[in-house]
């Protein structure tokens, strides 16, 4: 059976075309924060919680290990589905693995976010990287880079503030989509989902959430709390985005990986 597979393998490489062979010989990359109490929230969310069931050695001899955990959906590294701010659009369950994964284009804002941390990645953004790469492609999942991964798990630093509760919100201060952006991708453009490395894809000062209200209602999915952006390059990068099958979920908890094309 071993040596079945070796050649399965050495056949399917011979004839992958060479982009197909880059990929295989590409590197991933984790773009997810572990979950952990440490792990940030919105300041109304519960946050996570891990209890032990066992850990340890059993009296058979043997060792073993079961936790419990508790979280809401929306917080740590997670995709927001379009149930979550769109009337009878996909529960999180519902959003087709295929636009889930596929090819990333990165978008880097860093020292905008860094001169405002309530920034709003723009139309001007987007222009500028077509400029540079061409327009963005079809069914690409767009990945922005704010540089605020590196603030991750400084609450103050990351989102504006550690305090909890609804009187919290106000101080919320991260970068964002503004809702113009949002608009231009939903009717010039066509990604299947975006993603960006803050707590929001709205940013945070907002209290209407217009940009989730409009990429929501086209179905496209945000990712919240991405890790490692940096690590990617502008093209080239393939992303698998898998969420925790929640039914009738708003959000669920989501890891996120890259292939990096090899050299």
């Amino acid at each position: 059976m071993k040596r079945f597979v070796i050649v399965f393998l050495s056949l399917f490489v011979l004839a992958c075309s060479s982009e197909q062979k880059a990929l295989l010989q590409g590197e991933w990359v984790d773009l997810s924060h572990d979950f952990s109490e440490a792990t940030i929230y919105w300041p109304t969310a519960e946050g996570f919680k891990k209890s032990t069931v066992f850990e340890g050695h059993t009296e058979k001899g043997f060792y073993y290990t079961a936790y419990n955990f508790m979280s809401a959906e929306h917080g740590g590294t997670h995709i927001d589905a379009p149930i979550h701010f769109a009337e009878n659009r996909q529960t999180v369950d519902q959003i087709p693995v295929t636009q889930l994964i596929g090819p990333a284009v990165v978008i880097r804002v860093i020292e905008q976010a860094e001169r405002d941390r309530n920034y709003q990645f723009s139309v001007d953004d987007i222009l500028r990287w077509e400029q540079a790469h061409g327009q963005i492609p079809d069914n690409s999942i767009l990945l922005i880079d704010t540089g605020s991964s590196k603030l991750w798990p400084d609450k103050v630093a990351y989102m504006g503030t550690d305090e909890r509760g609804e009187a919290a919100v106000i101080n919320l201060k991260f970068p964002g989509i503004h809702p113009e952006a949002a608009r231009f991708l939903v009717s010039k453009r066509n990604i299947n989902a975006v993603g960006l490395d803050t707590p929001s894809i709205d940013y945070g000062g907002s209290t209407l959430f217009e940009t989730h209200q409009i990429l929501f209602e086209h179905n496209i999915p945000g990712m919240e709390n991405v890790a490692n952006l940096k690590l990617l390059p502008e093209t080239g990068a393939f992303i698998v985005a898998l969420p925790m099958k929640i039914k009738g979920g708003s959000g669920a908890p989501v890891r996120i990986v890259a292939l990096l094309p090899g050299k």
